[in-house]
Order: C-alpha cells, then sequence, then structure tokens
C-alpha cells in the first residue's frame, strides 16, 4: 500500500519530523494508513502544523502549512531557507540547567530569525518532557528537563527536514483565514488542540491563548464548508459526546492513541481518539 510505504520510507532514514510536539502524530500513522485518500491530491493543508508528521509521512507536492505559534513557524521558516545558519547557531549550546534557564528567560524578539528558531529547538528537546508550552504573555514556562543527551544536534535529520519544507508554503494564522485558499480536491488534515476528556481535565496550550469550545466549533463549522466545497478533510480529535455531536453524519473512525507528553507514567496510558473523513467509510481501529 502506497502509505506504508511512504511509512517506511519516513521511520527508515527519510524527513521526518526533528520536534517532539504535544499530540505528535508519528506513533499514529500506522493507524492512519487506511485513513488517507487512496490517491493523493495535488496540493495539501495542515493548518495544525505541530511537529508535522502527517506532512513528512505524505511528502505531498504543493502544501500550505499553518500554525497559530510564531516560534514554531518561524523554526520551520528557518529550517526551509537557512538550515546550516541554524546548525551553526545550535552548536553554541550547552546542556546545563543554568544554561537552559538564561536561554529561557530570553525574549525571542531581540533575536534574529535563526537565532530565535536554534532557542526554540534547544528548549523543545531539553525542556522536561520535551514540552513547549507558553503562558498568557507568550513566554516558554516549562521547567528543566534532566536528560543526559538531548538531541538538538541531529543535523542530518535537520537537513532532511529543510529539504522537505523547499516546495511548503510556511504561515502563522488562525485555521479559518489559512483554509480559505482551499480549492475543490485538495487534501486537509486537521489536528487541533484536542478537547479535554473532562470538564475538570487539565488544558494547557502551547500558544498564549486557549483553544475554546467555540474554537471546535468554529473548526466543524470549516469542516461542514470545506466539505460542501468539495475538498477531501480528514481531522483528529478526543472520543468525547461532544466531537462526536459537532461532527455527526461524518465518517468517524476510533483509533487509539497515547498521551505521549504527561507528567505521571499513568497518564500516558493508550486512549480512544476520533478521526473524521468527509469522504470513504468508516474503518475499524487498528492498535
Amino acid at each position: 500500500m502506497i502509505f506504508m510505504q511512504l511509512l517506511g520510507e519516513v521511520t527508515g532514514g527519510a524527513a521526518g519530523p526533528v520536534l517532539k510536539w504535544a499530540g505528535g502524530k508519528r506513533q499514529m500513522l500506522r493507524q492512519f494508513s487506511p485513513l488517507f485518500p487512496k490517491q493523493l491530491p495535488a496540493v495539501y493543508h495542515e493548518p495544525f502544523l505541530g511537529s508535522g508528521a502527517v506532512f513528512f509521512c505524505l511528502k505531498p507536492g504543493a502544501s500550505y502549512l499553518t500554525d497559530s505559534s510564531e516560534e514554531l513557524i518561524n523554526f520551520y521558516m528557518v529550517l526551509k531557507s537557512s538550515v546550516e545558519d541554524l546548525i551553526l547557531d545550535l552548536d553554541k549550546h550547552v546542556h546545563t540547567k543554568a544554561y537552559y534557564y538564561r536561554i529561557r528567560s530570553e525574549d525571542p524578539r531581540t533575536l534574529t530569525s535563526v537565532e530565535r528558531a536554534s532557542r526554540f529547538l534547544y528548549l523543545n528537546k531539553c525542556g522536561y518532557n520535551g514540552l513547549w508550552r507558553v503562558n498568557r504573555a507568550g513566554r516558554n514556562n516549562v521547567p528543566y528537563g534532566s536528560y543526559k543527551n538531548p538531541n538538538y544536534r541531529n543535523f542530518a535529520a535537520l537537513r532532511k527536514a529543510g529539504m522537505a519544507l523547499h516546495s511548503a508554503v510556511l504561515q502563522r494564522d488562525d485555521f479559518e483565514i489559512t483554509l480559505e485558499q482551499a480549492l475543490p480536491e485538495d487534501f486537509i488534515y486537521c489536528d487541533p488542540p484536542y478537547h479535554p476528556l473532562s470538564e475538570t481535565a487539565s488544558f494547557r496550550s502551547y500558544t498564549a491563548g486557549s483553544f475554546t469550545l467555540s474554537d471546535q466549533q468554529r473548526l466543524a463549522g470549516m469542516f461542514h464548508e470545506l466539505d460542501k466545497r468539495g475538498c477531501l478533510v480528514m481531522a483528529s480529535n478526543s472520543d468525547t459526546p461532544f466531537i462526536r455531536k459537532i461532527y455527526a453524519g461524518y465518517n468517524i473512525t476510533t483509533v487509539r492513541g497515547r498521551r505521549a507528553i504527561n507528567c505521571r507514567g499513568t497518564g500516558r496510558s493508550p486512549v480512544n481518539e476520533l478521526v473524521i473523513r468527509n469522504y470513504g467509510r468508516p474503518v475499524e481501529s487498528r492498535i
């Protein structure tokens, strides 16, 4: 199957994600394989880019990649256009607790785009649990992670990822604005911040604001609009009554996901997640 071949290439040395990201889909690709379109359309959109696992797996031609995180999009822009400068700057970092907190305290707005991308990757790899999280002021507040060898100098992987981004258009914006340009037969994959599994569940955003119930409803409305437009749309989210309700009438497949970023080991056990599509038929989950 074509997507299993793509998956094999990603895991076998081709370009793949270079960030650890909350909700990243690298571990889900085998389950996603039968859910992608049988023939990949010419144009691909991913409005919640994150680690980019699906993008790197599919290796589409024309791609529009978007996220609301300014630091994330700056990182990918630098990776695409100035990967060698990024590699040179990464070499200055040292893995100590004092250095980590000094770098974390910097105002990224005072840095060049390359320095900013270098800082972002260093903090992502050296912070606790590999998490990227900011407060309401937009400042990173992740504590130091005690790793023996955080891999922020994987230069070969960075170069491959930069090459894969060569034909992609990168943009920081709200998903609703970026998806207005989607045309009939384009393929869109949406992986938003998930709806909490319970009302008391902790929800921590990687952007300065959180993804609210209203935002989830806006996204479902955009999903419906793209469906009417003739696009192929696939979305991931939590398996909750609310998500099932706002996507009622579409093809819903249950898959098993692992909460990879959690301060307690008990919080990393597999849970049900939903894949919603406006094409194909529901497919039984593959665990």
